[in-house]
């Protein structure tokens, strides 16, 4: 995938009140827009993912898998917020020359999807063949296809909801509590709340996975008293991410998801928006998920008129949309 950059001059109006002027839209595209413009596949990335989708979506997205140049066009977007090329805490703030870090505004789901239809309109784009994303990335195709401005042909999501849940909002604000204990997140320092970050991402670990996968993956068996496979996994996965990551943005990208409520600002519930939706639809969820159960992908499948939910059985949790890329692979086939 190539890799751009779009610069919109002006200022942008978030849901908080504030605005964000000259932001910066960081996207990856394969393949090209042919002369019908009916061929774009619109990818929505989750929560510490980037727009490179043919790296952490490959089996799905390739040179040679289901969605290739070869016959589509595909668009990913860095949301606004993150640290992969797109306006975020780390930027320069115009007014004082410095970098935001928390200072910067708090961003929703429905400014991430404006975000992305000014790079649509940039890219000359009236039409999606097929709008995807799972989790966070879900919530994003959702507000974005709710705007109304693109038609959407197909839409599937996975691993998602309509409204983020008391029991996300918990696990998201467990894993702010531990970066905002961490005092160097206070010292507006690029690497700030990195030593938080790691245990932020070790908690988030737990609402990703599942019992199961942990006792396949990280069970000892010579009966050890210290140095665990699971500790070591978790460690890992903490640094892992603090080393590509900062914790400013994490900060407030959770804080995002749990701002997601496609009913907010309109005087109807989420049933009535979610039948306000014509595209035809897929709804994917995985049977061990903890932090998006299946039972909210049933809600979505259920109130939009012309969709059908598949459930895919998996030990792997809510990973699970990125991991069992076999099974989705032939769901979506199918589905398109």
């Amino acid at each position: 995938m190539n890799y751009y950059q779009y610069n919109y001059s002006g200022a942008f109006s978030l849901e908080c009140g504030k605005k964000l002027d000259n932001i910066t839209i960081g996207y990856h595209t394969s393949g090209k827009l042919n002369t019908d413009k009916n061929n774009v596949i619109w990818v929505c990335h989750a929560l510490t993912a980037n727009s490179d989708v043919f790296d952490w979506w490959s089996g799905l997205f390739g040179e040679s898998d289901l969605f290739n140049p070869n016959d589509h066009f595909i668009v990913c977007a860095n949301v606004i917020g993150s640290n992969y090329g797109s306006t975020n805490p780390l930027s320069i703030n115009s007014d004082t020359n410095k970098s935001f870090f928390r200072d910067f505004p708090l961003i929703t789901i429905k400014d991430m999807a404006n975000a992305h239809q000014l790079l649509a309109e940039y890219l000359g784009i009236n039409k999606i063949n097929l709008l995807i994303g799972g989790s966070l990335g879900g919530q994003q195709a959702l507000e974005f296809i709710l705007l109304n401005k693109i038609k959407v042909n197909n839409l599937v999501l996975l691993a998602t909801n309509a409204v983020h849940s008391p029991w996300g909002i918990a696990f998201n604000e467990s894993q702010r509590l531990s970066i905002e204990a961490d005092s160097s997140f206070y010292e507006d320092k690029l690497d700030g709340g990195n030593n938080g970050l790691v245990a932020a991402r070790t908690i988030a670990m737990l609402s990703y996975r599942t019992y199961d996968i942990y006792d396949v993956k990280q069970k000892n068996e010579d009966g050890i008293s210290d140095n665990f496979k699971a500790s070591s996994y978790q460690k890992y996965q903490g640094e892992k991410l603090a080393n590509r990551f900062n914790a400013y943005s994490y900060w407030y990208l959770s804080k995002a998801m749990d701002s997601h409520n496609i009913a907010r600002g309109t005087n109807k519930n989420i049933k009535e928006i979610l039948a306000s939706i014509k595209a035809k639809t897929k709804v994917i969820g995985i049977s061990s998920d903890i932090l998006f159960p299946p039972s909210e992908q049933k809600i979505i499948a259920n109130y939009i008129p012309n969709a059908t939910f598949h459930l895919v059985d998996s030990i792997y949790g809510h990973d699970g949309f990125l991991v069992e890329i076999d099974v989705i692979k032939e769901i979506i086939k199918d589905f398109v």
